[in-house]
């Protein structure tokens, strides 16, 4: 029985039925080929390009930027490896808390002519600005990738301030939006970058579906050969159903963003002043935000196992482990951020979705207090 209090929406979100509704036809009759000739494929192409206009949309774009994908880590992946790829070497940059699709691209870059430069975090979990300007004059790299929302502490970064450094090192600008979209308002134009990812399954939308919004001017190069499909830049069959799905949930996005973005932040403040009241450590909680995470830990008490207690008790939450089932290191975000290896151990993430009510909060609030009062009970009959 899955847990009834769903608060992990920053991993994935539930699929609105609203969404499933444009879905479900390319599931059942309308299944052809965007690229057949036939009416089939026509339906399918005019549902992709539907969908794509909604996305341009959605993030202040032109639909001929928005290259669509499997997801955001398939874009990130596309911007470093695709930007990287039609160059002959360099300094890639990427924020010292990034996402591990936008690091081990970065990395694995190194020994093929790159280098790669770290840009610092402050203690709040935002990017240091500052000090990342000057690196960027120092070093000059040619692609950087920071991220606007991280996923972790839901900082939210000043991507702007590196718009003039980056151009003037001759420089990409990328960042992973993955979390911004829904919660914030987005545009492409204003942001300055020349690369942006965002991804469907944060929104309510399906699974399987993202987009490299991406400036013309950027040479790339395919990271998937075959027919031609994306620009040429990210060919195969396009999943139609979860383009025409990723369209309209970023439809409702926009047109239902102050509302979702309200309702959030009342319920993350709610949240938060009852977990202080417990004793509660917060990790970043600086403005500004995403109006939906809250991040944090408490002295002495292991994250993943409050994450598994919490589940067996109905709610569903994340650990501040890294991003790996295999990986059982604490967060490097915190880890940049200047938070001891033990303390980063103990952190716990909550993130709401527009559904998530008071009477969810208050109820998780009482069973993670009744839950460490055990907890240290159980600690100090050890002892």
């Amino acid at each position: 029985m899955f847990a009834p209090v769903y608060l992990d929406h920053n991993a994935t979100t539930p699929l609105d039925e609203r969404v499933f509704a444009v879905m479900e036809p390319f599931l059942r009759d309308r299944f052809g080929n965007a690229s057949s000739r036939h009416e089939y494929g026509r339906h399918a192409r005019a549902a992709i390009d539907t969908a794509r206009a909604q996305v341009a949309d959605a993030v202040g774009a032109h639909p001929s930027e928005v290259i669509f994908t499997s997801g955001g880590s398939e874009a990130n992946n596309l911007f470093v490896k695709g930007a990287a790829g039609s160059q002959r070497g360099g300094v890639v940059a990427i924020g010292a808390s990034e996402h591990p699709c936008v690091r081990e691209p970065a990395r694995q870059l190194v020994g093929q002519g790159w280098r790669m430069l770290e840009l610092p975090v402050m203690a709040t979990g935002h990017l240091n600005t500052t000090a990342s300007a000057t690196l960027i004059a120092q070093h000059r790299p040619r692609l950087v990738s920071a991220m606007l929302a991280n996923n972790e502490t839901g900082a939210l970064s000043n991507v702007m301030a590196l718009v003039e450094p980056v151009r003037q090192a001759g420089g990409w600008l990328h960042t992973d939006a993955v979390q911004a979209l829904g919660k914030i308002a987005l545009d492409f134009r204003t942001l300055g970058v020349q690369a942006m990812t965002v991804s469907s399954h944060k929104i309510g939308g399906p699974i399987g579906a993202g987009a490299l919004v991406v400036a013309k001017r950027v040479d790339m190069a395919a990271q998937i050969a075959g027919g031609g499909h994306e620009r040429g830049l990210r060919s195969g069959t396009e999943n139609v159903a979860a383009i025409a799905g990723f369209g309209r949930a970023c439809e409702l996005a926009v047109q239902e963003l102050d509302a979702r973005a309200a309702q959030m932040r009342v319920a993350r403040d709610r949240l938060e002043e009852r977990l202080l009241g417990l004793g509660a450590r917060p990790f970043g909680g600086v403005e500004p935000r995403l109006p939906n995470t809250s991040y944090f830990g408490f002295d002495n008490i292991d994250g993943e196992t409050l994450v598994a207690k919490m589940d067996r008790a109905g709610f569903a939450i994340a650990s501040g482990a890294a991003c790996s089932s295999a990986n059982p290191e604490p967060s490097r975000t915190l880890l940049a951020m200047g938070v001891e290896p033990d303390v980063a151990r103990t952190a716990v993430r909550v993130s709401m979705g527009p559904r998530t009510t008071s009477e969810d909060v208050d109820r998780f609030a009482e069973t993670i207090g009744a839950m460490l009062i055990e907890l240290k009970r159980m600690a100090a009959v050890a002892v």
